[in-house]
């Protein structure tokens, strides 16, 4: 029994098919995961089935009378009767779908999760009355749905016309005549195998792997500038390569995945590995002047969160942030959650964009550059644990007290005590540069100094837990020891190695003993005490009646308005000679002197810095907590790592990190990501998503057209295709539902005029990339270079007016014709022909590009520099390769269309041929050709050719 047509039918009722649309439809504004009026959510199965504040249960399966739900949804008072009438609805639910509700209930009222959250299932494909059409299991499927709905499939289309959809589909640019030839070469020789062997010469294309990454790359939300405020570069390019070839090598999407989130914490990452964590580094930053790091660092963990539930969970995950979700079975602490897996990384918002990874520009380096930064980390570690031991060690530290401070540039400074220890602390709002001294006895008993430690806290200490203060900068820290006396001379105390307390910081501590720009740090922002310790390669002598002098400078300073300034601190000395020992342990010398060595072998390996993904020590671990109505300023509950139980079976392990988390996304438990991932592929190849709402296939979202087929591919996808994209992709153009002709019947129009029941072939207009890319080829001017640096081709004059200095210098040479995916990115400033033909600006994560038709697109296609450009090389090529005029215009209709020309389009294209062909011969037209009559009235044939439906629809 189900709600078909407004009309209950008899049979089971399927609470997914027909309760919960109802559902959706009236309750959840008022009970849903949000509002949970009178203690009844509809999202919960939890509290469904339970008691709401009436006390009453809201269900009582087999007795509709009993379940106060459905007494008031037959309720004759409208003050009881669900739903209200101020909803919209003066009388309720219709008799249809109260008809519905109580056969439920008398069935025994069955719960059933959403069918996305249920894991997919294999079913036989159904049987079909025209056996011979199928040519693959998915066709059975889409043709038994045709038949149920009394469709008939579409006339095959035109070997032509299949390879021009499948060439466009599958590399994003139009056939060569050459391939054309050779496909109809082979359909005549082989038949159906041409089909086959066409499909794999196109999924073996270089170009293959920059069509698919070009989509990829809007999930991503991959730009060549940081986005916001000045909206500066970003060198990330290398990630862009990255994609490309992950594709062209066809990796396993499971591997893909791992690799972009957590590539970083793989045992023996490569450089491959750590690029491809830049997926989350596309982040959007803010390097305006007065701008808080914390709030843009946690803006964009956030979209790292929704990014990754919209790329691989398909879901509105984003709507838990505030509150519960409305419509799915997600709380706040889930999101928050999930945050904590991305709230632990090293970057912050700003403007270096660190931290960076050396890339090698040539990809045959790679290897070589990644084994030599192993080394040179294993030698740091090695150098860094033996310090740090003993920097741990309590009993070896004697602290400055009484202590005496001040201040350059008139930053005020006190002296607290705590726990038995001198303490200077500064105020929260100090001077750019502020330098600290610091004085005090040498403590009792101290005949030598064999190193000095630094510990620097936030200012509030626990605050600081939940609410990290501004970190600091010590570009430069110097120690004297007073002698007595007022004729005596102060001592430098030589101060040679610094190591902080973590293994690979991001700046290097030694800075601070040379005056560099950088030093010991905790950037941008600290939640917990630091520390760095300073050593002597041998022991200075020191007498009683001196003092220790320490002075701190610190010159940085972010967007001219945070000073990085150590605000509340101690210093402790060390008379202990292990210290010393270890400033001369031979073994240790060598560490040194190879680590120096590999360092400049290293730096001679050319390269490129591309923002990476890296995660803080644990015992830097940033805490995570709930933000009251989203607001991150409002910490609530610390929460740990952690998924949403809903999702998956019982047998899927909770992750505990990132890279857990990565596993965690493609376990075949997950019942999300394979069906999302196929869906979205289905929606690139066939113009419709199986599930339409690809953004959404939670509750809020539209139910499958083909739910059987939509569960097969998914769990096809994740085993017997082996996560390849190009089998899943290869099954689908060689389909028989692929290889329907798109001609709609008046029937078909009338009956199905969104083509859901895919009765026929789909048309689209070319994407943005695939416009000028197409342009490009048939002019024969394409390059076909793969990877490199995003290239700068013409724009319209006016049209690059950046907030920051950044100008366009228009390429030359090749780099002028490179594909649409190396065209620079700048989010504030689209490149125009790729924001007039619905490309996204990369801000945000973006699965699908709505599609729209509006005169500038015909403008811009009649205008544009790279199609005027276009349509002379095809001119061209037009008059080299034919000898007559009508073998020269049927030739570059074929160029663009793949097709061959009718005499009526022929005769249509003569005409305009010789109208302008007079023109450019008569003085008197105005007209000037550019070269000889002939071949500038073939430029404008041309550029009509490339403004054809047949040219801009595949």
């Amino acid at each position: 029994m189900s709600l078909v047509n407004g009309r209950c039918d008899q049979g089971t009722v399927s609470f997914n098919e027909s309760i919960r649309p109802i559902l959706v439809r009236h309750c959840l504004k008022c009970h849903g995961g949000l509002k949970q009026a009178g203690g009844i959510s509809f999202v919960h199965r939890e509290q469904f089935s339970g008691e709401g504040d009436s006390g009453r249960l809201t269900i009582v399966p087999g007795s509709p009378e009993e379940s106060e739900l459905f007494r008031r949804i037959v309720s004759h008072d409208v003050e009881l009767r669900m739903p209200p009438a101020d909803e919209g609805n003066a009388h309720g639910l219709s008799h249809a779908e109260k008809a519905v509700f109580r056969k439920w209930i008398e069935q025994g009222a069955e719960w059933e999760n959403h069918w996305s959250l249920r894991a997919p299932a294999v079913v036989d494909p159904p049987a079909v009355r025209r056996t011979s059409w199928p040519r693959s299991k998915l066709d059975r499927f889409v043709l038994a749905r045709m038949e149920e709905h009394g469709l008939e499939p579409a006339k095959e289309a035109k070997p032509e016309v299949w390879l021009r959809r499948a060439s466009l589909d599958l590399t994003g640019l139009p056939p060569t005549l050459d391939e054309l030839e050779l496909f109809l070469s082979q359909r005549e020789q082989l038949g159906e195998r041409a089909y086959e062997l066409a499909a794999d010469r196109m999924l073996a294309s270089p170009a293959f792997g920059e069509r698919w990454a070009s989509d990829w790359l809007d999930l991503a939300r991959y730009a060549d500038s940081k986005g916001m405020g000045r909206d500066g570069r970003r060198t990330i390019w290398k990630y862009r390569d990255w994609v490309i070839d992950a594709f062209n090598s066809d990796m396993p999407f499971d591997e893909f995945t791992i690799r972009q989130l957590a590539g970083d914490l793989l045992p023996g990452a490569t450089m491959g590995d750590l690029i491809a964590t830049a997926f989350h580094r596309n982040t959007q930053s803010n390097d305006e002047g007065g701008t808080d790091d914390e709030q843009f660092r946690v803006e964009a963990v956030i979209d790292r969160v929704n990014t990754t539930w919209q790329v691989w969970q398909g879901m509105t995950f984003e709507c838990a942030q505030c509150h519960a979700h409305p419509y799915d079975p997600f709380s706040q602490e889930d999101y928050y959650r999930f945050m904590a897996f991305f709230n632990n990384t090293a970057d912050s918002d700003s403007g270096n964009d660190d931290p960076l990874l050396k890339v090698p520009l040539a990809k045959a380096d790679y290897s070589m550059a990644r084994d030599l930064d192993r080394r040179m980390e294993e030698l740091r570690e090695n150098l860094w644990s033996g310090v740090d031991k003993l920097r741990r060690d309590s009993g070896v530290w004697k602290p400055l007290n009484s202590l005496q401070a001040k201040t350059r540039y008139g930053t005020r400074i006190e002296i607290e005590k705590t726990g038995g220890v001198d303490e200077f602390v500064l105020p929260a709002e100090v001077k750019q540069k502020t330098s600290i001294v610091l004085e005090s006895p040498v403590p009792d008993g101290m005949s030598a100094i064999t190193a000095l430690r630094l510990t620097a806290k936030p200012r509030d200490p626990e605050r600081a837990l939940a609410d990290s203060e501004w970190g600091f900068i010590v570009t430069r820290i110097k120690a004297e020891v007073v002698l007595p006396g007022e004729e005596g001379e102060n001592r430098t105390i030589p101060l040679t190695r610094a190591y902080s307390d973590e293994p690979h910081p991001m700046y290097d501590p030694g800075e601070s003993l040379r005056n560099g720009s950088f030093g010991f740090a905790a950037y941008t922002r600290m939640n917990y005490p630091r520390e760095a310790v300073f050593l002597l390669d041998e022991p200075f002598s020191v007498s009683h009646g001196a003092r220790i002098r320490v002075s701190m400078d610190h010159s940085v300073f972010l967007l001219a308005s945070f000073t990085m300034v150590v605000r509340r601190g101690s210093v402790a000395v060390s008379d202990d000679e292990r210290w010393t020992s270890l400033a001369t342990d031979f073994r240790r010398k060598r560490w040194r002197e190879e680590l120096s060595r590999l360092q400049v072998e290293r730096d001679s390996i050319p390269s490129v810095t591309t923002p990476v993904m890296r995660e803080r020590p644990d015992w830097l671990r940033r805490p995570t907590h709930v933000f009251g109505r989203g607001d991150y300023l409002a910490k609530e509950k610390r929460v740990r790592p952690g998924a949403p139980a809903v999702l998956g079976r019982g047998d899927l392990r909770q992750p505990s990190d990132r890279l857990e988390l990565a596993r965690w996304l493609v376990a075949p438990e997950n019942p999300l990501t394979a069906r999302v991932t196929v869906n979205r592929y289905w929606q690139r190849m066939f113009g419709r998503g199986l599930a339409q709402t690809l953004e959404d296939v939670g509750g809020a979202g539209e139910e499958p057209t083909h739910p059987a087929l939509l569960d097969d591919l998914a769990v096809r996808f994740c085993s017997n295709l082996g996560w390849s994209v190009k089998r899943l992709l290869r099954e689908m153009a060689l389909s028989s539902t692929y290889r329907q002709s798109a001609f709609v019947s008046a029937e078909k129009r009338g009956g199905d005029p969104g083509n859901r029941w895919l009765a026929r072939g789909g048309r689209r207009r070319l994407t943005a990339e695939m416009v000028r890319d197409q342009a490009l080829g048939v002019s024969g001017s394409l390059t076909r270079k793969l990877h490199g640096p995003p290239a700068r081709p013409p724009i319209p004059e006016g049209a690059w007016e950046p907030f920051s200095e950044d100008p366009w210098v228009v390429e030359t040479g090749e780099e002028r014709y490179r594909r649409a995916i190396y065209t620079f990115v700048k989010r504030s400033l689209p490149y125009p022909m790729s924001d007039v033909f619905d490309a996204p600006s990369r801000e945000f994560c973006s699965g699908q590009r709505r599609a729209s038709n509006t005169p500038v697109q015909a403008l811009m296609n009649l205008n544009d520099i790279v199609i005027s450009e276009s349509a002379s090389g095809l001119a061209r090529r037009m008059q080299e390769a034919a000898a007559t005029p009508a073998a020269r215009l049927a030739l570059g209709y074929r160029i663009v269309t793949s097709r061959w020309i009718d005499a009526g389009r022929l005769a249509d294209l003569e005409g305009l041929y010789a109208a302008m062909l007079n023109e450019f011969r008569a003085p008197s037209s105005g007209r000037m050709p550019e070269s000889t009559p002939e071949l500038s009235a073939l430029n404008i044939v041309a550029g009509v050719l490339l403004n054809l439906d047949e040219a801009m629809i595949r």
